[in-house]
């Protein structure tokens, strides 16, 4: 099957779709692709709207639901469905692309952190049974990453990317990386990522690797960036740069500088966080972000673009 680029298919092309169909769809773009992290267990911004959703609506290509549980799922606003449906209801809801976080952790280090909001839980967990109830569930990528905090490293999502490659690889699309230290002392900076780090997750299965996005985090610069992307397209791979130090909520002005650096930088897929408020990134960043890297007229198309079609 021939794959139209994501700025251009509808609800039904994606669902017709399996994972080399959404990578080829995402190349296409040419860095115009921007992924919206959502938090699913916090009070929706529009009480019954669900934060994805409204994500959605401001014209986010794909989905991402941080600290989301296979095990006990969980997204307030969401009609009452089996809990199996989740993903798939919220596929029906939103029309988009939709992924989860798994972290390569542990439930006794993430639980003594004193950070309640980012607690871990069983569900969250980066394992290979983990990664074959979301693929079960409809979920079309699965990205290993860290919190803040849950002591995260590289060697540990290395690791837990072996496993789940061999368990779901053939099924879903699996990104890798840090937007972040995740807490770990040894992993700042250019420490976060490297283009040896990316190496490493491609050939543990990676299709997608992430990284901090320029201006995010003290010493990753554009060109910083630039050159760990150079080692992920040379490898055929893509590369998603990350905003995750609430950075999402800064002003306007502040976004659209991150993004067009992350677009020079080489990025496929622009992702922002989840905590401009508790929950998603500022609504008007979202917007701005994406005008920025792709204009007013693929940002209104999706927003305007009905799930039905």
């Amino acid at each position: 099957m021939n794959a139209k680029r994501l700025l251009d298919c509808t609800s039904s092309d994606l669902r017709r779709y399996g994972k080399s169909e959404l990578l080829s769809s995402i190349a296409g773009c040419e860095g115009r692709v921007l992924a919206c992290e959502t938090i699913g267990i916090t009070p929706p911004l529009l009480v019954d709207v669900t934060n994805a959703e409204y994500a959605a609506s401001l014209s986010a290509d794909i989905l991402l639901l941080n600290m989301f549980d296979v095990q006990d799922p969980l997204i307030q606003a969401l009609p009452a469905v089996p809990k199996e449906e989740t993903i798939r209801e919220l596929k029906r809801l939103t029309g988009r692309v939709i992924g989860i976080n798994l972290e390569p952790t542990d439930l006794e280090h993430s639980q003594s952190n004193g950070q309640t909001l980012w607690q871990m839980k069983p569900g969250r967990l980066a394992t290979a049974k983990n990664a074959r109830m979301a693929a079960d569930m409809g979920v079309d990528l699965i990205v290993l990453t860290g919190n803040p905090g849950t002591g995260v490293n590289n060697e540990a999502i290395e690791s837990a990317l072996r496993q789940i490659s061999s368990a779901v690889g053939d099924r879903v699309i699996l990104a890798a990386g840090k937007m972040h230290a995740s807490g770990v002392a040894g992993e700042k900076g250019e420490n976060i990522m490297t283009a040896l780090d990316a190496q490493r997750f491609i050939e543990a299965g990676a299709d997608i690797i992430l990284l901090p996005a320029p201006g995010t985090i003290p010493g990753i610069t554009q060109d910083y960036a630039h050159r760990v992307i150079e080692t992920v397209h040379a490898n055929g791979k893509l590369a998603m740069t990350a905003i995750g130090t609430s950075q999402e909520g800064a002003d306007v002005a502040t976004i659209r500088q991150i993004a067009l650096m992350c677009k020079m930088a080489g990025a496929d897929i622009h992702h922002i966080g989840d905590t401009g408020v508790p929950g998603m990134a500022l609504p008007q960043n979202i917007l701005a972000y994406s005008i920025a890297v792709r204009g007013e007229r693929h940002t209104y198309h999706r927003m305007a673009q009905s799930v039905n079609r």
